[in-house]
Formats: structure tokens, C-alpha cells, sequence
């Protein structure tokens, strides 16, 4: 009778021991530009796996991020927190996060460099298999993902989760050589009706393989549980269409890297 036990044991240990993640805070540079990043993978785990970049909400990297970080990373990725503002640059009202996304808003240029230098630290990782990667942002960061995509950049897949659909060159989309997952909340009123046209159409055009989710009774911001339950002021979570979406990115991910 004692055998079983032992196996129980052996059963959480073995548990235990798959889910060691390391974490750490990371200083790199786009050109004279300090940036800080936040790196997840699981330890445990041996030899090359597909690299997640996830790009912040406008309130730069935070706890939030950092716990998607991890997520991913307990999914066998090694996963980097790329940062578009600058070390030490984290809004902490909204007015300050407005001022700091307005200003890669209004230079998409700038923000798909940003965006570009935490891809390409990611990808010269000895962990990362360079050849399966992908990006996911959130709500700033979505925006910037798709940014990232239409510059052309070499990664497999982009998820943008509540982000902004809108860019000044929509035929840049021709240069999107990733797979797009757009996660979106159906009620969302930060995002028009004639911006989700748009992008159909930019995305027809440029023949891009791509898929939108809408999910009904959710607005901005559904995937953080920070944002509040009150949908009337157009941002809160939504634990349906959180749950939803992630599963729908992990498909999405079984997909590009099987």
C-alpha cells in the first residue's frame, strides 16, 4: 500500500519542479535609449523554445504585464515584457499614460522601433528559437503589435488584445508577413465602427491571413481585472471574454509553432 503513495508524491514533485520560473529584470538599448524590460521562461525546461514578446498598456510595464509574462512562460515560452517608453518612464495616472502613448500614437515610426528592439533582444536569446516567435499587446500594446506586424517584421504571429485598429498607413499591411489575432470586446467605445471597417478592409487588401474575435458585453480593457466591473464607463473586466480570449491565443499559438 505504500507504493501508490510514493508515486503520488513523486507526482507533485515532478509538478513542482516543471514549474520553476525565472524571472528577471532587463536593461537594453534602442540606440542612445535606456529601456527596461521583464524576461519569463521556465527553468526547468531544456534547449530552444518559441519567444512571446508582449508589448504594455499605456501605463508602461507593470504588475499586470509581469503576470501575463509569467503565464505565458508556465505555457513553455520563453516570454519578454518589451519596453516602449523608457527605464523609469511608468505613467502612474491617466493623463500621464495619455501624454506617453500620444507620443508613439502620433510617430508610428518610432513606436514599431521600439516595439522592434525588445523583438530583436527576445530573438537573440539562447533560449529563443528565432524562427517561432510571436507578439501580444494589450490595449496600447495591441495597437503597437499590429504596428509591429505591418512593418514588415519576421515573426510568425501578433495577438492584439482590446487594441487600437487604426494606423496613418494602412497599406503598409502589404508588408505583414505574420499570421493576425485580433481580440476584441464587442461593446468596446474606444474603438469605432468605421475603425473596425477599416481595418477589414486593410486586412482584405493586403490579403493577410487573419481572424477577429469579438466578445458581446465587453468593453475596453476586459482582459484586466483592474480596470473595474462597470462596463457604462466603457472600461472594465469581463472574466468571460478574458478567459475566452486567452484560449483563443493559445490555439492561435498551437497553430503557429506545432
Amino acid at each position: 500500500m505504500k507504493f501508490p503513495c510514493i508515486v503520488f508524491f513523486a507526482i507533485i514533485f515532478a509538478t513542482a519542479v516543471s514549474a520553476e520560473i525565472h524571472t528577471e529584470t532587463v536593461e537594453y538599448h534602442h540606440g542612445d535609449i535606456v529601456l527596461e524590460g521583464y524576461l519569463a521562461y521556465d527553468d526547468a525546461l531544456s534547449g530552444k523554445r518559441p519567444g512571446v514578446l508582449v508589448i504594455h498598456e499605456w501605463t508602461g510595464i507593470n504588475d499586470y504585464t509581469k503576470s501575463r509574462v509569467r503565464q505565458l512562460a508556465e505555457l513553455g515560452y520563453i516570454v519578454f515584457a518589451g519596453d516602449i517608453y523608457g527605464k523609469g518612464i511608468r505613467p502612474q495616472t491617466s493623463e500621464d499614460a495619455a501624454r506617453q502613448a500620444t507620443i508613439y500614437r502620433s510617430d508610428r515610426a518610432l513606436m514599431r522601433a521600439r516595439a522592434k528592439a525588445g523583438l530583436d533582444w527576445l530573438k537573440n536569446h539562447d533560449l529563443t528559437d528565432p524562427h517561432r516567435t510571436a507578439a501580444i499587446g494589450y490595449c496600447f500594446g495591441g495597437g503597437t503589435v499590429l504596428e509591429l506586424a505591418r512593418s514588415g517584421a519576421e515573426l510568425g504571429g501578433v495577438v492584439s488584445f482590446h487594441g487600437n485598429l487604426d494606423t496613418p498607413d494602412p497599406i503598409d499591411a502589404k508588408q505583414i508577413k505574420a499570421k493576425v489575432l485580433v481580440l476584441h470586446g464587442a461593446d468596446d467605445p474606444h474603438v469605432s465602427e468605421e475603425q473596425i471597417a477599416a481595418f477589414f478592409e486593410e486586412m482584405r487588401a493586403a490579403g493577410v491571413d487573419w481572424q477577429m474575435v469579438f466578445y458581446g458585453g465587453a468593453v475596453h480593457s476586459f482582459t484586466n481585472p483592474g480596470s473595474g466591473d462597470d462596463p457604462s464607463r466603457g472600461v472594465a473586466y469581463n472574466t468571460n471574454a478574458d478567459r475566452r480570449s486567452w484560449e483563443a491565443m493559445k490555439g492561435f499559438f498551437a497553430e503557429l509553432f506545432e
